[in-house]
């Protein structure tokens, strides 16, 4: 039996394991089933689970549940990602913390290190999708270093080497100082910073002139190896192929024209450091210029910076600002707000860096996933806006950085010869492996990750039997702002390595933010554990939230007031079936018979059903989770709950014997069918409720998905419904409106023209009776209306009750003569300050419009008690 309480951590505590040792979320293989494949987005293995992974994940778990219940054999692929630089900082913290260094420890024991916190933490993230409720196959569950995944990224790397389209080089990176490693730019975030725009005057060689140039980071002259003016400037054209002087250096540089250079910003000339900057690269590259780094990898100044050399790069800054006030070459410093990038991972500030490094030739790979988007195999982006983003991303491609100086993820399958300095590159190790040394780097993390759809299906075996039936997946649930970073690479080397698309569908979800639109972040300590929430709420309250309070593409607002109103209509739905499930009185599921006479309330509910499962059933496969919710919401606490419930009552608590048999057989089935509809959103509530309704089969997780029955669809009943039920709320507001409760009878009287109509009223008049409380009811095509009475229209008919006995005229009249009063004060008191052109005039606009509103609001309170006032007179 139920409790008589909803209590969703005692419901949610041991469900989660009933599912699993039950098998219910694994793929079974079954050829007769068609198969649907979801992978999840993996988190990184380094710690919590945050609202946005919980957002993801519980659309992706909406999605399978559906599609695991309409008979589809659906694999749900888990697993983690190894998160190269989060989990090395993370490990490598540790080792500080107990006196120890990763260098002390060398590489093979730092590696069992990180294994051991990979295992930890594995637990725990899989701890918080038992907590949501995520229908996983715990049985295919994949991490990006296992060794399968690993023989995918030595395939994918040699293969790419060996067409020419991964390279070693060197080029400007992102460099995190405190880390010494390259990052990706995902792993940048730029943050506003108060910083100076240094204004400075380069000589020309033999000559009076100097040319004017500025920048945020003076430190960097030290590597300039050029000027560079725009080739139409009619400012430099005798400068252009001339000399110029690098202060405190003394180095001698050519004035280049390149077009790069915008004529407009500042002076139109620009210092030259290809070493230390993206575009100076670029320039420098074009006009073969010397390339001068002169900065170690941890940020301090190195021998190329002379004097400086040992500096760390900010002291230095300073010091090259004091040295060139003192030479007069620099003379004005203008304060500067600009955007600068930080480690997403150590906090450290961004260096544009010179470094050797490996990189992917991106552009024919680019030009295949572009072309993909012109056929029938394309990748499908919901809201379809996205395929734009995603376009112009592709086409604008510049070449991946992918080595990482980490100890922690895939090593690069590369060695160098000890004497000769040969490069091998293989998927094994040279034969004669002692006169070889391997690269000592990784590959980014994203470079495993994009083979993520098909590397964790079994390939490169592409005999694989999963591989064979999974891939390609069906869809893929992630954020907009990881589409370039992550859905663009899978696309991309899919398409190499398999010939297809990842998946069909890619649904783009946004940014979970604050109920002040604010992203959130540690920083500014506004973040929000979702099991918290659980704790607080229940996991259905958060998922059914999460799924309803946005559409596809648009950023969702975190408010607890809303969540707190998900849990209001899951106490709902367990009241209504608790009721329910008392009033049955231990009917079996054979005992169900739909087939029996029905009254309207049944044939009506059966058809809102109806409706309904059409409702959700085309929403939810168009991913429109709010609008799917939206129905739900509405027929289990308007239609069901609030109407069928209360009307079953009546044969429920009646002697009629067949009667309670086709009420209890049409509430068993419709909350059945309602429980498998809401199940995909509150899978805890809606198992735990479905084992106690009359059903077939171990679980609602396998059961059918609700299809539309059209012998129960009945639009006759459905209207008559829908005219009973405005007939009653019509008379709900007449006895709110002369605050007359609904336990004192009132008489009640309905005029129609039709007879139709009126014959259909009366065939219903014992639903009346009960819901208006009548003492006397009277339906007729010629009935009078009472000389005082209040009345509503509804659709055929009107509604009249006599004032006469409702209330006491003579205190009624006094009572809405003050009334009266009030709200004449209220309007003279609004139309004098509206009356007043300064307030008009200077207070702001919105405070202006809220006034005219309240004018207009107590202008028509008025017109309506004036009105009653001359009805109850009369």
């Amino acid at each position: 039996m139920m409790s008589s309480k909803y209590n969703p951590n005692e419901i949610e505590k041991d469900r989660y394991r009933f599912w699993v040792e039950g098998k219910f979320f694994e793929a079974t293989g079954d050829e007769k089933k068609e198969p649907f494949t979801i992978v999840i987005p993996p988190p990184n293995v380094t710690g919590r689970l945050h609202l946005g992974h919980a957002w993801d994940t519980t659309m992706q778990d909406t999605i399978s549940r559906m599609k695991r219940m309409q008979g589809y054999d659906v694999l749900w692929l888990p697993g983690m990602d190894h998160a190269g630089i989060a989990t090395q900082a993370k490990v490598e913290a540790k080792l500080k913390e107990q006196g120890e260094n990763r260098h002390n420890l060398g590489r093979e024991k730092f590696l069992d290190v990180s294994w051991d916190w990979k295992e930890e933490y594995a637990d725990f993230i899989r701890s918080q999708w038992e907590k949501l409720g995520l229908g996983l196959d715990y049985s295919r569950e994949r991490f990006t270093l296992d060794e399968g995944l690993s023989e995918a990224v030595r395939e994918v790397f040699v293969t790419l080497y060996e067409k020419g389209l991964i390279y070693r080089g060197e080029y400007i990176i992102n460099w995190d100082p405190d880390t010494k490693t390259a990052l990706s730019d995902i792993e940048v975030e730029y943050a506003e910073v108060q910083g100076k725009f240094y204004h400075m005057r380069y000589p020309i060689k033999d000559s009076d002139e100097t040319i004017e140039i500025a920048t945020t980071r003076p430190e960097t002259m030290l590597g300039d190896t050029a000027v560079a003016v725009h080739p139409d400037d009619e400012r430099y054209q005798h400068l252009i192929g001339k000399t110029v002087v690098l202060p405190i250096v003394g180095r001698e540089m050519e004035i280049v024209a390149d077009s790069y250079v915008d004529m407009e910003l500042g002076s139109g000339a620009v210092k030259i450091t290809p070493a230390h900057d993206p575009n100076d690269f670029q320039i420098g590259n074009r006009h073969d210029l010397e390339r001068i780094l002169v900065m170690n990898e941890d940020g301090s100044m190195n021998a190329n910076s002379g004097r400086y050399q040992g500096m760390d790069r900010f002291e230095c800054r300073k010091q090259i600002v004091k040295d060139l006030q003192e030479q007069d070459v620099l003379f004005d410093i203008e304060d500067h707000v600009h955007q600068v990038g930080h480690s997403e991972r150590s906090g450290a500030v961004v260096e544009p860096y010179l470094s050797t490094q490996w990189f992917v030739n991106m552009q024919p790979l680019a030009d295949a996933a572009i072309e993909l988007q012109d056929g029938d195999g394309k990748v499908n982006f919901v809201p379809d806006r996205f395929e734009r983003t995603y376009l112009h991303w592709m086409e604008n491609i510049r070449d991946w950085c992918i080595s990482r100086q980490l100890w922690w993820g895939h090593r690069i399958p590369a060695w160098y010869h000890n004497e000769t300095g040969e490069l091998y590159v293989g998927k094994k190790a040279p034969a004669d492996i002692e006169n070889w040394e391997q690269d000592g780097d990784v590959l980014d993390t994203w470079f495993s990750s994009a083979l993520w759809p098909f590397s964790t299906m079994g390939w490169p075996d592409e005999g694989s039997e999963d591989f064979k039936r999974y891939f390609p997946t069906d869809v893929l649930v992630t954020g907009y702002d990881i589409i370039f970073f992550w859905v663009a690479r899978m696309i991309f080397q899919s398409k190499q390595f398999t010939g297809k698309r990842p998946f069909k569908d890619v649904l783009i979800h946004g940014l979970i933010r604050d109920a002040e639109g604010q992203k959130m972040s540690k920083s500014l300590g506004n973040g929000v554990d979702p099991m918290d929430v659980i704790d607080k709420y229940g996991a259905d309250s958060l998922r059914y939230f999460l799924l309803t309070g946005s559409t596809p593409g648009q950023d969702l607002r975190f408010h607890w007031e809303k969540v707190e109103a998900t849990w209001n209509f899951a106490n709902k739905v367990w009241n209504a079936s608790r009721f329910s499930l008392i009033n049955m009185e231990n009917i079996t599921y054979e005992d169900i018979d739909l087939n029996r006479e029905k009254s309207l309330a049944d044939k009506w509910i059966l058809t809102r059903l109806n409706e309904t499962i059409e409702h959700v059933t085309k929403n939810t496969n168009k991913y429109e989770f709010g609008e799917a919710g939206r129905h739900l919401y509405n027929f289990i606490w308007d239609e069901l709950c609030d109407w069928y419930i209360e009307m079953a009552k009546l044969p429920l608590y009646g002697d009629d014997d067949e009667q309670k048999l086709t009420t209890r057989s049409v509430l068993a089935h419709v909350l059945d069918q309602t429980m498998r509809m809401l199940h995909p959103y509150m899978p805890f509530i809606t198992e735990e409720i479905w084992q106690q309704l009359p059903h077939q089969g171990e679980s609602i997780t396998v059961s059918k998905w609700p299809e539309a029955k059209p012998e129960f669809h009945d639009e006759a009943a459905s209207t008559e419904m829908k005219r009973l039920v405005s007939i009653i709320k019509s008379v709900r507001n007449i006895r709110a409106e002369v605050d007359t409760p609904l336990s004192k009878q009132v008489k009640l009287f309905i005029k129609t023209e039709n007879e139709d109509i009126a014959s259909e009223i009366e065939n219903n008049r014992h639903y009346l009776e009960r819901f208006c409380n009548s003492s006397e009811l009277i339906i007729a095509t010629n009935v009078e209306a009472p000389e005082k009475a209040v009345s509503a229209v509804v659709t055929g008919a009107e509604l009249f009750l006599p004032l006469e006995g409702l209330i006491d005229f003579d205190k009624e009249i006094e009572r809405l003569e003050k009334e009266l009063t009030k709200w004449t004060n209220e309007v003279e008191r609004v139309q004098k300050k509206l009356a007043n052109q300064g307030f008009v005039n200077k207070a702001p606009e919105h405070v202006v419009d809220e006034e005219r509103q309240k004018e207009k609001d107590y202008l028509e309170k008025q017109a309506k008690v004036k009105a009653r006032l001359e009805e109850l007179k009369s």
